[in-house]
């Protein structure tokens, strides 16, 4: 069959909020130059692709695949973008697709559908990075994968910042392979293909890959929360709020720090969970009076058949740090002790020497305050797909020069 593939394969991270997501709320995009006459032979073989390598029939298996000839068209792209935020309903979908030139098979609830025309509606224009994925063969899915450690921290050590989220050094986690029952053995990523590709060239795998091939992708660039989502909280959406640290912080069991922010004239109640690390002792670090910007997905929460919705902090940015004032009792004139109350409008007295002083008051003054205005997010361990990681502000992918893969790019 004569054909050409005019990107590399496509994996489009939606919104992560979706509670009915798979893990990693992801669908594919194969983008291809093909001859009008052998358009139908390659829609026989993406279906008998999609049913053979589906579990079609099984309870929360929902798979689908559309097929669209030429440009996705514009009511596409905005449900593309829609799906990084908001949840699509199937009927949207499906009233889209019949709009457009496009066809589609679909299986199960129909919810498939939404992320394969979503996937077809991104064509990352804007930021992206790469992903090569290397995957096990059949033998040894659901075995430890079988991944040199020292291996991975000698190529984060050589590649970084080229690559990103290799490995975790404080909590000594390797972040390039997966812990699930999927075929994944691991998934490198980077900011260009070549990087990529040289970092997995320095890997010491202890098991045979089937095949390996590079994808480009929105992983890594934070899509979800660059829409600046409707400052209104909806459950299992994403937002952007600015606002007004409000109350001090509250640390409960298991090291959750919670927060309260005061933005657009609401409380809004804020999480940063014991995986963040060191991302949620800044948060409890936080006090009255400090100006900040919060990025998160929307969750509800039910305590004591209350029910709240929650802010799941993704990133931080400490615009304004408000003054730590602290109190103090006045110290002796006489013995340099500090005094104590001598009652109710009594002034102070002190304890060692006697002097009295019904005149003085409370001495008042500024802690330093141990953390900086700037931008935190969590540690390594704790990020999603989507997240940015530190290396990357700054150093974005803006443009895309619409040129099909080049090099060695997959195997077989």
């Amino acid at each position: 069959m004569r054909m050409r593939f005019t990107d590399y394969p496509n994996i489009i991270r939606l919104n992560p909020n979706i509670p009915f997501k798979t893990r990693g709320n992801a669908a594919v995009a194969l983008r291809l130059e093909v001859p009008a006459a052998e358009y139908d032979t390659v829609r026989e073989i993406s279906i008998q692709t999609l049913e053979e390598g589906s579990e079609v029939g099984e309870d929360g298996t929902d798979p689908a695949i559309v097929l669209m000839p030429g440009k996705p068209p514009s009511a596409v792209a905005r449900l593309s973008r829609k799906a990084l935020t908001e949840i699509v309903p199937v009927r949207e979908a499906v009233r889209t697709l019949r709009n457009s030139s496009g066809s589609a098979v679909s299986y199960g609830s129909g919810l498939g559908l939404v992320g394969a025309l979503a996937a077809v509606g991104d064509t990352l224009v804007g930021d992206h990075t790469y992903e090569l994925i290397a995957y096990r063969c059949r033998r040894n899915l659901r075995k430890p994968r079988l991944v040199d450690e020292d291996s991975v921290i000698r190529m984060d050590w050589l590649t970084s910042p080229s690559t990103f989220n290799n490995y975790d050094a404080e909590n000594r986690r390797v972040l390039i392979k997966p812990h699930g029952p999927d075929p994944v053995l691991v998934g490198v990523r980077g900011e260009t293909p070549l990087a990529v590709r040289s970092a997995f060239r320095l890997l010491r795998l202890q098991e045979p890959v089937e095949r390996w091939v590079i994808f480009r992708t929105n992983h890594g660039t934070e899509a979800h929360l660059v829409a600046k989502p409707s400052p209104a909280l909806r459950a299992n959406y994403p937002v952007v709020l600015h606002g007004t640290v409000h109350g001090w912080p509250n640390r409960i069991s298991g090291g959750h720090v919670f927060i309260d922010l005061l933005a657009s004239g609401r409380l809004v109640r804020c999480a940063a969970f014991e995986p963040t690390g060191r991302f949620k002792e800044v948060v409890a670090k936080l006090i009255p009076g400090d100006r900040v910007t919060v990025f998160g997905g929307v969750k509800r929460r039910v305590i004591e058949n209350q029910s709240s919705l929650t802010l799941n902090l993704e990133k931080l940015i400490i615009e304004r740090l408000g003054e730590d004032m602290v109190a103090e009792n006045p110290m002796c004139p006489r013995c340099g002790k500090r005094m104590k109350s001598a009652g109710r409008g009594q002034g102070f007295r002190c304890p060692r020497c006697k002097y009295s002083s019904p005149e003085s008051s409370k001495q008042f003054h500024r802690r330093r305050r141990d953390i900086l205005p700037g931008l935190y997010i969590p540690d390594k361990r704790a990020h999603r797909h989507l997240t940015k990681p530190y290396s990357r502000y700054g150093f974005e992918n803006r443009r895309w020069d619409g040129k099909p893969p080049t090099g060695t790019w997959h195997r077989p």
